[in-house]
């Protein structure tokens, strides 16, 4: 029976260390900047690890139709955000070692 409760001991140790490296990973995916871009880099949009819109750029040469330039600005964004999406999910696949866990990244 001891060899049971020192497995489940080092099995709880490994989740506590697990879930540290998960919130370490968190804030570094805070800390991201990555940018989309849209039009021949006309429009750029900034967003953090978690994919929120920080900035918003929009050269002088792009135009003044405003219909393409939402068009653009909404395409920037969904490029901003996909990278985002991505680099989480690399940085937390690498903590979770592959392990498909709902909700964690």
């Amino acid at each position: 029976m001891s060899g049971t409760f020192g497995e489940m001991g080092n099995l709880l140790k490994q989740a506590q260390q697990m879930q540290r490296e998960l919130e370490k990973a968190r804030e570094e995916v805070k800390k991201l900047r990555i940018e989309g871009r849209a039009g021949g880099d006309a429009v750029r949009v900034e967003v953090d690890g978690d994919g929120v819109v920080l900035r918003v750029s929009i050269q002088p040469d792009a135009g003044s139709d405003a219909r393409l330039l939402e068009e653009m600005v909404l395409a920037a964004a969904r490029d901003a955000q996909s990278r985002a999406t991505r680099q989480r999910e690399e940085r937390m696949g690498k903590v979770m070692g592959g392990l498909p866990l709902p909700g964690l990244s």
